[in-house]
C-alpha cells in the first residue's frame, strides 16, 4: 500500500533515479530471506539486503536489543566517555579476529572504516619516524567505500571520476582472468604472479615511500573477483619484505561470507589491519569497525605525549550504543546457529553445483563463487551496446528474485540462513529472465 505522497524529495543513492522514480519498486517489509513490496509480491533477496543481512531479515533478538538499548543509554559521547557496552561489544569481537588484531577503531559504516584505516596507517608510519612513507597502493576494480580515501585506493572509474585530485596512490592490476580461470569453483587455479605486480610498484615509488596496501579478498562490488591460490599470501610475504602494511577491507567477506569468520581466516593469512561493517550488525543499524594490530596501536599510543590525544580522529557516533547492541545481539545469533561456518558447508557445496549449473546458457562466460557469494557473467554484446546487468536485475526481480548487477555480470550475497529450495528458486528465476532477455 502506497505510504508516501511523493518521490521528489529523495535524493536516491547510486541509483538511476529518474529511471526508478518512474517505475519504482519498493519494499514494505521483510522477513528471513524473502522481501515483500508495497504490491505484496514476494521477492527472495539474494543479495542480503546490500551484502549486509547475513543472519536473515526480522531477527527478533536484535530488533528487542535495540529497544532496550535505546531505553537505557540511547547515546552519549564517545569523545572522552565511554558506555559499558561499546568495551563489551569491542572484547566479544576479536574473539573472532585472527593473530594479534586486538584493537577496535569504531566508525559508522564501511566507507568510514576504510577511511579509518588509511589514516591509522599514515599515523603509524609518522608515529614510527616514517612520514615519508605516505603512499597508498589499492587495485583495479576494487571498491573501498565512497569518501575520497576510499574512491582514491578503489579501483572502480565511475565512482574516481568527476570529483577531483584524488590521493597519491598507485593501483595493482585486478585477478579476474577468464581465459585461464572461468568456471573455477572457489579460488582460480592460475594468476599468482599478479601479486608480483607489486613488486613492480615497490621498485616504481621505492618502499620507502609507501605506507600501506589495500585490497578486498574477494571484491565485491567489482563483480565478485577471487584471489587466485595463494595470491593473498604473496601479497603479505611482500609487504612484511618491504616494511609496508596490509590492509584486508572484508566489509562484504566478513561476519560468515566464505566459511570463516574472515577471510584472513579461511585463507590464512593475516592482515595488519582488517576493515568490517555490514553483517557486523546484521545491516540493522549502521556500525563500521578497524581491527588493528596491537603493535599498531601501541606505536600511536607511545608516540604521544601523556594525557594528550593520541589519534585525532573519529566520529559522533563511534560505538554508538544502540549500534553495539544490535552487534552484540547479531554474535549472539551467528555463534549460536553456526552462521559463521555454515557457507563452508553443505549449503555452501549446494550453492556451487547450483550456480554453476547455469553455464549451459547461451551467453554466459563465467560462472564464480566462494562460500555463499556468487556472480555470473555474461559475454560481451549479449544485450545490444548496453551491459546486460542493469536489464537483467529489474527483470529477475519481476520474476520474484533480487540480484545484484555489475556491469555484464550479476552477482549474489544471500543470508547465511539460505536453504536449498531458496537456491533453486534464484537458479530458476536466473534461467527465466536469461529467456525472456536473450
Amino acid at each position: 500500500m502506497k505510504k508516501y505522497k511523493s518521490l521528489d524529495a529523495f535524493w536516491m543513492p547510486f541509483t538511476p533515479n529518474r529511471s526508478f522514480k518512474a517505475k519504482p519498486r519498493i519494499i514494505e517489509k521483510t522477513e528471513g530471506v524473502y522481501c515483500y513490496t508495497d504490491e505484496g509480491r514476494q521477492i527472495l533477496d539474494a543479495t542480503a539486503g546490500l551484502w549486509c543481512v547475513n543472519a536473515g531479515h526480522g531477527r527478533p533478538e536484535i530488533a528487542e536489543a535495540i529497544g532496550r538499548q535505546a531505553l537505557e543509554l540511547d547515546y552519549t559521547s564517545p569523545f572522552s566517555f565511554g558506555h559499558d557496552i561499546g568495551f563489551e561489544f569491542a572484547e566479544r569481537l576479536i574473539q573472532h579476529t585472527p593473530g594479534n588484531l586486538n584493537k577496535v577503531f569504531f566508525a559508522n559504516s564501511g566507507s568510514e572504516a576504510v577511511e579509518s584505516a588509511l589514516k591509522i596507517a599514515l599515523a603509524y608510519q609518522v608515529a614510527r619516524g616514517k612520514a615519508g612513507k605516505y603512499k597508498l597502493i589499492g587495485r583495479e576494480l576494487a571498491y573501498h567505500g565512497v569518501n575520497f580515501g576510499g574512491i582514491s585506493v578503489g579501483g572502480l572509474t565511475s565512482n574516481r571520476k568527476g570529483f577531483g585530485p584524488l590521493l597519491p596512490v598507485d593501483h595493482l592490476p585486478h585477478t579476474l582472468d577468464l581465459t585461464r580461470n572461468a568456471f573455477s569453483k572457489g579460488l582460480p587455479e592460475h594468476g599468482l604472479e599478479k601479486a608480483d605486480a607489486l613488486e613492480e610498484l615497490i621498485r616504481l615509488h621505492d618502499a620507502s615511500s609507501i605506507a600501506a596496501v589495500i585490497v578486498e579478498p574477494i571484491s565485491g562490488a567489482g563483480g565478485v573477483i577471487l584471489p587466485p591460490a595463494g595470491y593473498l599470501k604473496r601479497l603479505r610475504e611482500l609487504c612484511t619484505q618491504h616494511d609496508i602494511l596490509l590492509i584486508f577491507d572484508e566489509v562484504i567477506t566478513g561476519w560468515g561470507r566464505l566459511g570463516s569468520a574472515f577471510a584472513a581466516t579461511e585463507f590464512d593469512v593475516v592482515p595488519d589491519m582488517i576493515v568490517s561493517a555490514k553483517g557486523i550488525t546484521n545491516g540493522i543499524v549502521p556500525l563500521g569497525a578497524v581491527f588493528v594490530d596491537d603493535a599498531i596501536h601501541d606505536c600511536i599510543m607511545e608516540s604521544a605525549p601523556a594525557g594528550a590525544v593520541e589519534f585525532y580522529h573519529g566520529y559522533t557516533y563511534s560505538g554508538n550504543p544502540v549500534a553495539c547492541a544490535a552487534g552484540l545481539a547479531t554474535l549472539d545469533i551467528y555463534e549460536r546457529e553456526g552462521l559463521l561456518t555454515r557457507a563452508s558447508g553443505e549449503i555452501g557445496q549446494y550453492w556451487q553445483q547450483s550456480l554453476h549449473s547455469l553455464r549451459d546458457i547461451e551467453q554466459v562466460v563465467d560462472v564464480r563463487n566462494y562460500g555463499l557469494i556468487g556472480a555470473v557473467q555474461f559475454a560481451e554484446g549479449a544485450f545490444g551496446d548496453k551491459p546486460v546487468g542493469a536489464a537483467f536485475q529489474g527483470t529477475c526481480y519481476d520474476n520474484g528474485v533480487m540480484i545484484r548487477a555489475v556491469g555484464n555480470s550479476i552477482a549474489f550475497s544471500p543470508p547465511l540462513t539460505i536453504e536449498k529450495p531458496h537456491v533453486d528458486q534464484l537458479v530458476t528465476a536466473i534461467r527465466t529472465t536469461a529467456s525472456q532477455l536473450f
